[in-house]
């Protein structure tokens, strides 16, 4: 059992308070997943930079990312440490150059996501405390997911924490649990995709950015998963324009929806999305089995 909430704004006097809608929505899931929590936020974004989300030491001098990787990045890159994870800012046709850097200097170092605008933030630990440590009240953007895990086949650790990155500007919540995620992963290895963890939502992250790699939308991707991935799951999906919502067939994990004109919610149950302005006078719904629902901005 996990907790799961998507926030898409449409109204762009919300942008400010993305952060601390989000970590309303996130804390009240807490006895859902009390042993770690994640979120991902989609701010502002130069088309020509990419920011690597990274997890370091709580103690690691950032400072140093700005000299030792200046050779392999063009210059000096931009460095943000908030507690245990640090942004990277870099050209973007820079970024298979850093990265390979940074697993031959600093094995220490995860990247746990990559985008023009998505920032990836995730840690054990409960919800609030994790919300608190990241700073996510003060975080501005157009949306975001979150996640809060309770572990049930698999260790507490940061690396089974979510959201999963597994292509530029993509991630994904998860809860449920797929049972041919084992020969996904071999296909999706084959096809020339890396996975970090032995989780089975990393595979279901990285189906979806194959499936978007090789041209479909998001709303095709979620489409086809249904026929590729099997089990009980509901999947919460964050590209650079938008957020995705699907549930398997049988659709046994909790789920529900709210619209408005100003905004679009997702949380597993309905007393995540109380606190969000408006919401009483919202179109409330649970999304429907094998269906997908996506909201993207123009491009």
């Amino acid at each position: 059992m996990c907790g799961i909430v998507g926030l898409y704004l449409k109204d762009k006097s919300l942008e400010p308070e993305l952060g601390s809608m989000l970590a309303s929505m996130l804390c009240v899931m807490t006895d859902r997943g009390p042993d770690s929590a994640g979120f991902a936020i989609y701010g502002q974004g130069n088309p020509d930079q990419v920011k690597l989300s990274l997890r370091t030491a709580l103690d690691f001098d950032v400072s140093r990312l700005e000299t030792e990787l200046a050779d392999v990045s063009g210059g000096r890159p931009s460095v943000m440490k908030r507690a245990t994870h640090t942004l990277l800012t870099i050209p973007a046709g820079k970024e298979a150059a850093v990265r390979s850097a940074i697993a031959a200097r600093y094995p220490h170092i995860t990247v746990v996501g990559s985008g023009t605008r998505m920032e990836i933030f995730k840690e054990v630990g409960l919800p609030a405390d994790v919300a608190s440590r990241f700073d996510l009240a003060h975080m501005t953007g157009t949306h975001g997911i979150g996640h809060t895990r309770m572990a049930t086949e698999s260790a507490v650790t940061t690396d089974g924490a979510h959201p999963f990155s597994t292509g530029r500007d993509q991630c994904l919540v998860h809860n449920g649990s797929l049972s041919n995620h084992a020969g996904v992963r071999r296909m999706l290895k084959h096809e020339g995709l890396t996975f970090t963890t032995d989780n089975d939502s990393e595979v279901a992250a990285g189906y979806l950015s194959w499936r978007m790699q090789k041209g479909a939308s998001l709303g095709e991707a979620l489409k086809e998963s249904l026929d590729d991935l099997d089990g009980f799951y509901t999947f919460v999906v964050g590209t650079e324009s938008g957020f995705g919502v699907l549930r398997d067939p049988i659709a046994c994990k909790p789920a529900v929806m709210a619209e408005t004109d100003r905004y679009v919610a997702f949380g597993s149950e309905y007393r995540a999305l109380v606190n969000l302005p408006g919401v009483a006078s919202a179109k409330v719904w649970e999304p429907e089995p094998s269906t997908p629902y996506f909201w993207e901005s123009a491009a």
